[in-house]
């Protein structure tokens, strides 16, 4: 359980979290109902891309009225509000964390989404559901802090149903990340065992899957994590209020690091798609 309470620990000091998104509303006097989950957008997709990247993926995952989704390890629920809302499909969103999973449930309550979202805690290489219960799973940058990818993968390929679609995003090494650099990644925000492109390609196949796409995002996220690292610097004051000045600091240096790794080419990102064969 070392490695799993990392990530666990790792989340629960993340300053992107329900409180913040409660603040936020607060601020912007919208913290009372009614709300719908729009007024949500702006604060809680904890991911790369916003809500232009989860369409994307529901794109790729054939996501419909009639589809069962399945989003793996869905933080906040953000986008799985936003497929609900959108897309009018019913979605289970599974997170291991308990703070995260409880303020996933809160905020899709709060917008009148639970008839539609469901959240489940539990593991991702051990989920709990019948095989063939999805005709799509999605995840956004969370793979990173799982040990056994394959274990994930062959996971997603048991609950999909024959030809279900497979759509993710994760963060992926370059040859020039180093031994060293890819301890203080586990050890900062517990990224484990990072894989290639073409090692996920090959993990995908492993898996079961078949018509696998890969796309190379390190062009258009290293300029997300730039705008991100200003903002982050620029709302200063108000985390430090939340979380005070050592977190802040904290996570200005781990995120100052990152984000080196990234603009030196060493750390880049990728998205892939695969259908259950």
């Amino acid at each position: 359980m070392g490695r799993v309470r990392d990530v666990v620990d790792f989340y629960d000091r993340h300053p992107i979290s329900e409180a913040q998104v409660l603040a936020a509303l607060a601020r912007r006097g919208r913290a009372r109902a009614p709300l719908t989950a729009d007024d949500l957008f702006a604060f809680d997709q904890d991911h790369y891309g916003g809500l232009a990247a989860v369409d994307t993926l529901a794109r790729l995952a054939g996501v419909g009225a009639s589809t069962r989704v399945l989003d793996l390890c869905a933080g906040l629920g953000g986008p799985a509000r936003f497929l609900a809302s959108r897309r009018s499909c019913q979605v289970v969103a599974l997170e291991l964390n308990a703070g995260r999973a409880a303020g996933t449930a809160r905020l899709t309550a709060m917008v009148g989404l639970q008839h539609r979202v469901r959240v489940v805690r539990g593991d991702a290489t051990r989920l709990p559901f019948r095989g063939g219960r999805f005709d799509a799973c999605l995840s956004q940058e969370a793979l990173l802090h799982i040990d056994d990818k394959g274990a994930v993968l062959r996971e997603a390929r048991r609950v999909l149903t024959p030809g279900g679609r497979l759509a993710f995003t994760d963060w992926v090494a370059r040859p020039a990340l180093g031994d060293g650099e890819r301890r203080r990644l586990r050890e900062w925000m517990a990224a484990t065992t990072l894989q290639t492109l073409d090692a996920y390609r090959a993990l995908l196949g492993a898996a079961g899957f078949g018509a696998v796409g890969v796309e190379d995002l390190a062009d258009e996220w290293r300029a997300v994590l730039r705008a991100r690292l200003e903002m982050f610097r620029a709302m200063r004051e108000d985390t430090v209020a939340r979380l005070g000045e050592a977190r802040y600091a904290e996570y200005d240096q781990l995120y100052a690091f990152f984000v080196g790794l990234v603009e030196a080419g060493k750390l880049g990102g990728g998205r892939f798609s695969a259908t259950a064969m």
